[in-house]
């Protein structure tokens, strides 16, 4: 038998989506924590190009190195999230202080556990800042 996805459960992927989003703007560690235990699997793994982390703790730390290279920007969605099943892809960009201009872009796949909140994100880079 083929599943097919609800609108309900295409609206919950989008919000929680928009929670991971709010996670890498977080600066507080408490509620980035919090965010963090309500978006992600204990278990979950982060992978883009540069590195790969696993756990909260590991994500939280790579989220916290990424706001002291780049301090100010701003995470934000930069189009629909496309989502069915148990998975969603979505672009994103980072912008200095909400400019228009941004200076990362980027795409993610994310995988959703039975409970809805994320058990993988798959990061592909389109845009970097020179080093």
């Amino acid at each position: 038998m083929i599943e097919t996805t609800t609108p309900t459960e295409t609206t919950a992927a989008v919000e929680t989506i928009e929670r991971y989003i709010a996670i890498w703007n977080e600066t507080d560690p408490e509620r980035r924590g919090d965010l963090l235990a309500r978006t992600l699997t204990e278990d979950a793994c982060y992978v883009d190009p540069l590195v790969a982390a696993e756990g909260h703790a590991a994500i939280d730390g790579v989220i916290s190195a990424v706001q002291a290279r780049f301090p100010g920007l701003t995470f934000r969605l930069a189009g629909a999230v496309d989502a069915h099943h148990h998975l969603a892809r979505f672009t994103w960009e980072v912008s200095p202080g909400g400019a228009a201009d941004p200076i990362l872009v980027g795409m993610d796949v994310a995988v959703f556990a039975d409970d809805g909140r994320l058990r993988a994100v798959h990061r592909f880079l389109d845009k970097v800042p020179a080093r």
